[in-house]
């Protein structure tokens, strides 16, 4: 799955002299798609519409809106092109500004799902993956060197380190059987590694 790199992007294309403006936000919660909604409609109250389609969850959680349109000509087509292109954790909200000139049931569903197209095109993305998340346990002989070995690691993010009786890494990494395995031939075997859940990564968008 994939989501946009910044938190908010915005981009335009014009159809039969209608605006139409999409704004990209990432969010991560239901509520907070939900509040981002409110707040563009608030802003852009002057529009004749503002539709909306979001993703969540790795595609778990979908919704979208017409806003005043007739039914499944904007907030669908929305959908259609973020599930296409294999979107998470992203809120589309394409806001019309109409022109004069009516497009009809299949120029709404072109307009609105090519807005988002538009500003998908546009916009960085990165990938997202869940890893294992870890704690690993040292000691203080072996924490030096193993730190710098964590740090290098592509497949690894190192998230804290503290410092008790051993020295204990926080850490996700992308293969926590592999990593183990390679951690035990670093440390012969002294390290004890703990589950700790899971980590929401992003990773660079191929």
């Amino acid at each position: 799955m994939h989501t946009i790199a910044a938190a908010e992007l915005t981009s335009e294309t014009i159809v039969n002299k209608s605006r139409f403006v999409c704004t990209l936000y990432r969010v991560a919660t239901d509520g907070e798609a939900r509040e981002r909604i409110a707040g563009h409609r608030k802003a852009h109250w002057d529009a004749s519409h503002n539709c909306t389609a979001y993703v969540l969850d790795d595609g778990a959680i979908a919704r979208s809106a017409d806003n005043g349109e007739p039914a499944g000509t904007a907030g669908a087509p929305m959908l259609e092109v973020l599930r296409g292109r294999d979107m998470t954790d992203v809120l589309a909200v394409v806001t019309r500004y109409f022109g004069g000139v009516k497009l009809g049931a299949g120029g709404l569903l072109r307009a609105y799902g090519g807005a988002v197209s538009h500003a998908l095109d546009s916009a960085r993305l990165v990938a997202l993956a869940t890893w294992p998340r870890l704690r690993v346990a040292v000691d203080y002989g072996l924490a030096g060197s193993l730190e710098g070995l964590l740090r290098s690691r592509e497949d690894v993010r190192l998230l804290e380190v503290d410092f008790g009786p051993r020295v204990a890494f926080d850490l996700a990494c992308a293969d926590a059987v592999a990593f183990e395995a390679w951690l035990a031939g670093q440390t012969a075997g002294a390290a004890v590694v703990e589950d700790a859940g899971e980590l929401r990564v992003e990773l660079p968008s191929v």
